[in-house]
């Protein structure tokens, strides 16, 4: 491939998402796809023998979770850009995948030419979000912007976010585990943490406020239902 070419590795548990994008980057003489994968291991393993010059990244993936692979990529593969691609719109969402490692943020109800911008732009060594993001992280860094401190963005640790998350589309805690790789036990003790920290008095109030508030989630089109 070309030195001048930007070597782009997608990482997307949907097939057709990783076609089209696949399919859109090669229409731009500047970008070149040199690998794909639909989980972080696959994912982590590909790029961190060969590293590309920029990792395009789902958070939410059937088998793991996106803010993991970004943190892995940051200590295995510290030279990888990275930009997300995700469905989530929540500030809460943004400002966890930059604080991760991730350099650019584009939601996937955006145009197509904000994913080839934002690949761009990283790759160039500036962040990208749209205007309307970057200027409500930056009020809400400087302390301008209200958060609600007993919403699950706010409270929840990545990984028990994910937990809830799941939760609320309806996956069972060994579900769950499967898919994130862990114990069930482990599973079930986020499970614990999490009902501690909204206040929940048992499994049943969290399967229900988890499903609440995920059912919110898709009304905003902030949930990644793809």
């Amino acid at each position: 491939m070309n030195p001048a070419v930007t070597r782009v590795f997608i990482v997307d548990d949907h097939p057709f998402v990783r076609e089209w994008l696949a399919n859109l980057l090669a229409l731009e003489a500047d970008l070149g796809v040199v690998g794909q994968a639909e989980d972080p291991v696959q994912a982590l393993a590909a790029m961190s023998a060969t590293p590309p010059d920029i990792a395009v990244v789902d958070l939410t993936l059937k088998k793991g979770s996106g803010l993991d692979l970004i943190k892995g990529l940051r200590v295995q593969a510290p030279s990888v850009a990275i930009v997300v691609l995700s469905m989530h719109e929540e500030l809460t969402d943004v400002e966890r995948a930059f604080r991760a490692g991730a350099s650019g943020y584009v939601m996937k109800h955006e145009s197509t030419g904000q994913i080839v911008e934002a690949i761009r732009q990283v790759r160039a060594g500036r962040m990208f979000a749209n205007p309307a993001t970057l200027a409500q992280l930056t009020a809400r860094l400087m302390g301008r912007a209200g958060r609600d401190a007993s919403a699950p963005g706010e409270v929840l640790s990545d990984r028990e976010l994910e937990v809830f998350r799941r939760l609320g589309q309806g996956s069972s805690t060994r579900e769950i585990s499967e898919h994130l790789g862990v114990s069930l036990k482990t599973v079930q003790t986020y499970c614990a943490r999490i009902k501690e920290k909204l206040g929940l008095d048992d499994g049943q109030e969290l399967a229900r406020v988890a499903f609440h508030w995920h059912e919110q989630g898709q009304r905003r089109g902030d949930i990644n239902a793809v």
